[in-house]
């Protein structure tokens, strides 16, 4: 199984050494992965070494290692990010919204703001910048689809019709959608995206990509294996991967 969405420098709460990158490599192996790729936030690229992640992963050949990166897409940065980008041959990049108009929503400490803003609103002000992002030429893979929901408050519109255009986006620009098992352990208690997503997702013949967001060792692969069986139930037969940005697929 793949796990396409790990932290190794967490929130810098550690460096990318070659012991702590060893360190998630051998979870990796332990959980029974084929395949994992590291990718921090674009936010922390001067401190790492995209190489050496690389170098380590030759001590480890039944494992692929991918190097990644998070992006975070905010208006008018898309030449910056581009140009971040172009510093090093990352084999996919996920893009992420996580701050709506200088409001970083998904922080602890902003979970009390959920609850007083128009549902509606908090959702189209979300999907907007996600669709911004799917059509900026920027990424392979949209991160966490749903993350507005992480503190349990829901639109009173059907979310599919409210995250339409950032899938006809994903749809026109040839990317994946992840599977994020982190939001199971945040406040809102399930995967990214939600059930209703996931199905209009595979409804839509969109790539699927698996995603820990491990920010420590511990938790690579978390729930891989379970979204696995869930896809396969529900009759989806591939997900994808990437190098130097070509898409693969892989059998489930």
């Amino acid at each position: 199984m793949l796990d396409l969405h790990v932290h190794l420098l967490g929130h810098l709460e550690r460096t990318g050494s070659q012991e702590n990158i060893r360190g998630f490599l051998d979870k990796a192996v332990e959980a029974g992965l084929s395949e994992i790729g590291f990718t921090d936030h674009d936010d922390y690229f001067d401190h790492l070494d995209f190489g050496l992640i690389r170098e380590v992963a030759a001590e480890y050949p039944h494992l692929r290692v991918k190097v990644g990166l998070e992006a975070d897409y905010r208006e008018g940065e898309e030449g910056r990010i581009k140009s971040l980008l172009s510093r090093f041959d990352f084999d996919y990049v996920i893009g992420s919204v996580h701050e709506i108009r200088g409001w970083l929503f998904d922080m602890p400490q902003e979970e009390q703001a959920h609850y007083i803003k128009e549902p509606d609103r908090m959702y189209k002000d979300y999907f907007r910048l996600l669709e911004k992002a799917a059509r900026s030429g920027l990424f392979q893979i949209i991160g966490h689809l749903d993350l507005i929901k992480i503190f349990g408050v829901r639109p009173k519109t059907d979310v599919r019709e409210l995250a339409a255009g950032v899938l006809d986006a994903v749809q026109e620009s040839g990317l994946a959608v992840e599977i994020n098992t982190n939001g199971r352990y945040k406040p809102v208690g399930e995967w990214y995206p939600e059930q209703k997503l996931i199905e209009e997702v595979i409804r839509r013949n969109i790539p699927l990509a698996l995603g820990s967001d491990a920010h420590v060792p511990e938790n690579v692969g978390r729930d891989i294996q379970e979204v696995a069986a869930l896809l396969r139930k529900m009759g989806v037969g591939q997900i994808v991967s990437f190098d130097r940005e070509k898409k693969i697929l892989i059998n489930l």
